[in-house]
């Protein structure tokens, strides 16, 4: 049972579809993805935590994994004992996008506008304390500007407004954008990866644009229940490991805009506790709650 945190159509739940067929060949046993979506990840990922530490029960978490900590009061498990890391999937940069119509041609053009005139410039994300909302908000914070942030309930509503020109500028993953970047509708501004992505040629990282050194990374991890046996873990990662050298599944990961990791269950725990002491430092300094 691969638990996917978000709901069906998402990349979790492609993410996990993808691995989940991929498994059932390799092993000649059935994986069955369960979506358990709600409260950012949260739900899913308690079902996880309270399954049978037994290998049969894993889960597929994305960057809100790392913000939740901070951002949900009364969790129903603790984050890093409950859960046992076993895959680093992959990471992807998000993107700042602009409606076509909008006078912004690069990143510095919105820095400049919202030092203009402070809380001027609007963004969407796909929800209060979601990883674009809190990359935003550290920007806006080092560069010492205000953003008026306008949370969506998802990506799918946040690229409908997005398209529409209903919000003049959004953040989300290189996957969620990059189609309507490419139709024309939306103009890509920066990524925020510290390096260039393959994905979208030509647009320059935030780290280049006037915010030195910034990097905000999604990305996607299979968990397991926190008593799984060490050992047992480490078979799960080797057949994960397996899957990922599918070329089938890497150039469908990859298509998504996903630059493959398949770090170990170190690389996974030593990553998730580098993002959510990071965010958490974002989340109490700028206030941020869930629902705002």
């Amino acid at each position: 049972r691969l638990i996917a945190v978000f709901p069906p159509g998402g990349s979790v739940d492609q993410v996990a579809r993808i691995l989940a067929a991929q498994l059932s060949q390799q092993t000649g046993q059935p994986f069955v993805v369960e979506n358990r979506a709600g409260a950012s990840g949260v739900i899913g990922t308690a079902a996880v935590a309270q399954a049978a530490p037994d290998g049969h029960t894993l889960g597929v978490v994305f960057d809100t994994h790392a913000v939740n900590p901070s951002l949900i009061p009364n969790m129903p498990f603790n984050t890093l004992r409950d859960l046992a890391p076993v895959m680093l999937v992959g990471t992807s940069p998000m993107a700042i996008v602009a409606h076509a119509s909008q006078p912004f041609r690069t990143f510095r053009d919105v820095l400049a506008a919202a030092r203009a005139a402070p809380g001027s410039v609007a963004f969407g994300s796909i929800g209060s304390g979601s990883l674009g909302h809190l990359a935003m908000t550290q920007i806006g914070n080092l560069q010492g500007v205000e953003f008026n942030h306008v949370p969506y309930k998802g990506g799918g509503p946040l690229m409908t407004d997005a398209v529409g020109g209903q919000v003049p500028l959004s953040i989300g993953t290189v996957f969620l954008v990059n189609p309507h970047v490419r139709s024309g509708r939306l103009r890509a501004l920066a990524v925020t990866s510290r390096a260039p992505d393959a994905q979208m040629p030509g647009v320059a990282p935030v780290a280049e644009q006037g915010v030195a050194g910034f990097e905000a990374l999604a990305w996607w991890g299979v968990f397991a229940p926190g008593a799984t046996p060490t050992a047992l873990a480490q078979r799960i990662h080797e057949e994960l490991a397996k899957a990922l050298k599918s070329p089938v599944v890497a150039e469908k990961l990859t298509a998504q805009g996903m630059d493959l990791v398949g770090g170990s269950p170190e690389v996974l725990d030593r990553f998730q506790r580098a993002e959510i002491e990071r965010w958490a430092k974002v989340v109490r300094e700028n206030r941020i709650r869930a629902g705002d």
